[in-house]
């Protein structure tokens, strides 16, 4: 793996999760890519993602895969983006299976799909219940035989080169050197927002750079407050990552129950509706946890589509073919983000957000279970299309009209009101080449980055706050 980094690419991608893999595998392979990852290279919540991916299996089932993405988002969608994603995702599913993922099949040799909460019907493919690290090793395989594509893990982005409403670069740490790197174009693919809350399915170094660096340099973000709680992970102490109990379990017949071995809630609800309901079972019973049963599943049954989660309960001290194991919820994703359009462009010339660092409305103000691998392949890989053609043609970098608009809107509302602008602390850093030596205190950087993200979400929603962030 060529870890060498230059001082030029065409194109700087932070992030090695399925959405940086995709776009980096999307653009034109005569273009120079860096990609960088702040930990070890297959560490991204990809990697952790359990359940399957959703697909449009025939084209019958478009308008009940519409209706139950916006009836789980609030029908606070965008319905195009909506459109967009299940348009594409029988194309996708073609890709993922040429570049060898494997997907779980019946006897016939059909594939086998599964149900989770809130799907009417049965459409989600898998690859047993590791469905996120196949389609991540299987891309990653592909990254790495590309010759354009230089691939550096404990890199960490600290700041991004904005002048003029134009990204052109990004400052990283590596082994306590601070540099810059001239680009092109830049994506944001980091992820979200997991390594700031104390009960997480994400892994902790996973903490909103991206999100930080928006507020400082005042590009639009949008629902920032739109975090979603998985109802199920594995109850353990002291651990500093979640286990999550994927929702297919409960898709596949699991039931909650209360301390009295009572069934409390319909475990096929959308996630907001099922954390709140053991939330509160959990502040009656007066533990923090409920019960998961998927006893009446025979232990084969459950080791052949289950492996993962049993051979983890297992090891643990629990039997999931013969007890009840306790489950609580967690952080475990973010709706909101960076404001992006289909083609993840954003109100900075030049600066893509794909994936869980994207906000292109597609999830609206709940993900419906299954949807975050295929809306991460489906717009990462049209950035990788658009960034080619802007390549190709020499054109200016894009930007995202209505994010622009958007940041106008705030700007007016904040004046009126007499609040505070975030994103002043751009006017230190609006220059082609950084003063690197004032990130010489990074632990400091880091503490104002965590504080800003929190202080926002406190800001918008602060019922949601008090509720999950303070705890």
């Amino acid at each position: 793996m060529n870890t060498e980094i230059k001082k030029t690419y065409d194109v700087v991608i932070v992030g090695t999760g399925v959405a940086g893999l995709f776009s980096a595998l999307s653009i034109s392979p005569e273009y120079s890519i860096l990609m960088v990852s702040k930990d070890k290279i297959e560490n991204s919540d990809s990697y952790l993602a359990q359940g399957g991916i959703c697909t449009l299996k025939e084209p019958s089932d478009f308008d009940s895969f519409m209706e139950d993405t916006l009836r789980a988002g609030r029908y606070e969608n965008r319905e195009e983006t909506v459109r967009v994603m299940i348009e594409n995702s029988p194309m996708i599913m073609e890709r993922l299976i040429k570049y060898g993922v494997l997907f779980d099949q019946k006897l016939d040799g059909t594939f086998e799909y599964t149900r989770e909460g809130a799907h009417s019907t049965y459409r989600i493919l898998h690859h047993k219940d590791v469905t996120g690290k196949e389609i991540t090793n299987k891309l990653l395989n592909r990254v790495r035989e590309q010759a354009n594509i230089t691939l550096c893990e404990y890199t960490r982005m600290v700041d991004l080169v904005i002048k003029d409403n134009t990204c052109s670069g990004v400052v990283f740490v590596r082994d306590k050197k601070v540099f810059q790197v001239h680009a092109s174009r830049v994506i944001l693919a980091t992820g979200g927002i997991g390594g700031l809350f104390a009960h997480s399915t994400n892994f902790r170094h996973i903490t909103g750079d991206s999100f930080a660096l928006a507020l400082r340099h005042h590009i639009a973000l949008e629902n920032i407050n739109y975090i979603q709680i998985h109802p199920t992970t594995l109850y353990e102490e002291n651990v500093n990552r979640k286990f999550l109990i994927s929702e297919s379990v409960r898709g596949e017949g699991a039931i909650l129950l209360n301390k009295a071995g009572e069934r409390f809630v319909d475990e096929l609800l959308p996630r907001d509706v099922v954390s709140e309901a053991i939330r509160k079972q959990m502040k009656e019973d007066g533990r923090p946890y409920v019960m998961l049963s998927i006893k009446h599943m025979p232990k084969d049954e459950i080791i052949r589509r289950f492996p993962n989660i049993y051979r983890h309960c297992m090891e643990v001290g629990y039997d999931l073919s013969k007890e009840d194991i306790p489950v609580t919820p967690a952080q475990h994703y973010l709706m909101g983000g960076i404001m992006a359009d289909t083609y993840g462009r954003t109100s900075v010339k030049g600066l893509f957000a794909v994936g869980e660092t994207a906000c292109n409305g597609v999830h609206g103000a709940n993900r419906l279970a299954s949807n975050s691998l295929l809306e991460s392949l489906v717009f990462s890989e049209r950035a990788g299309w658009i960034i080619t053609e802007e390549l190709n043609s020499g054109a200016d970098g894009s930007c995202f009209a209505e994010a622009v608009e958007a940041l106008r809107e705030a700007d007016n509302k904040s004046q009126a009101s007499g609040d505070v602008k975030v994103g002043v602390a751009a006017d230190m850093v609006n220059v082609a080449e950084i003063q690197l030596d004032q990130y010489a205190d990074i632990e400091a950087w880091d503490a104002a980055n965590r504080k800003l993200i929190m202080d926002e979400i406190k800001r918008r929603d602060s019922e949601f706050y008090d509720k999950w962030c303070n705890s």
